[in-house]
């Protein structure tokens, strides 16, 4: 649906870039209360590694897109240059986007992210404060390395490439959820320029996939760059 709904697919096609779709979540895995809400648990897995025993067996989307899906992808024969990666998503999936590239600058040539948690770590972001409370034996300081806004106080790398776009009418954005304006200040102070790291803010946009479509094409072109190198 993300790919239709989107408006990646013309442009990726375009550019002979291949995309992949992930699930946001383990499904079915029986964990009891991962149901109880829509913003943990089914649908909501964060993209991390959990370390609460009843959550840990199941709940590791931070693996299975980082290790798994590219073994998968190897064993099909199609193809593709399975060395050249890039990672880009949505909200929740725009934190994980963010988080695995500043985790694996080795795998990932580019990251992008529509109106992403980018600092879920910080108290102002209940969504971020819930699930690392919820997947994490040590709570939030643990999730702190699943967090953008930390990972690229200490990015390892003078040359990345992060694209990011939020629009100030999501309501997610007003309520604190987002928090882009401390990603943006933390990669300036640890020396990331905007041709670097560029954090745009979009006049009139909300969270949506009117959103997300308009920029689509943009967000596509961008990763082609480093693709095509």
């Amino acid at each position: 649906m993300s790919a239709w709904k989107g408006g990646f697919i013309r442009d990726a096609a375009a550019e002979r870039i291949a995309l992949v779709f992930p699930d946001t979540s383990p499904r079915g895995a029986g964990v009891e209360g991962e149901d109880a809400d829509w913003d943990f648990g089914t649908g909501a897995g964060f993209y991390i590694n959990a370390s609460v025993e009843k959550f840990s067996r199941h709940y590791n989307m931070y693996s299975h897109i980082v290790d798994e899906i590219p073994q998968v992808i190897q064993t099909l024969a199609i193809p593709l240059d399975t060395k050249k990666s890039s990672i880009f998503g949505h909200s929740m999936g725009g934190h994980g986007a963010l988080t695995l590239y500043l985790r694996n600058l080795d795998k990932y040539l580019s990251a992008s992210a529509f109106a992403p948690i980018t600092n879920p770590s910080n108290p102002d972001c209940q969504w971020g404060q819930k699930a690392f409370k919820g997947y994490f034996s040590n709570g939030v300081e643990e999730g702190k390395s699943y967090d953008a806004t930390e990972l690229i106080r200490i990015a390892n790398s003078r040359d990345l490439h992060l694209l990011v776009d939020y629009g100030d009418a999501d309501n997610f954005y007003k309520q604190g959820q987002l928090l882009p304006e401390n990603f943006a200040a933390a990669a300036r102070d640890a020396g990331f320029d905007e041709t670097l790291v560029n954090v745009r803010c979009q006049p009139g946009y909300d969270h949506s996939y009117y959103f997300i479509s308009t920029f689509a094409s943009e967000h596509i072109r961008y990763h082609a760059k480093f693709l095509r190198k």
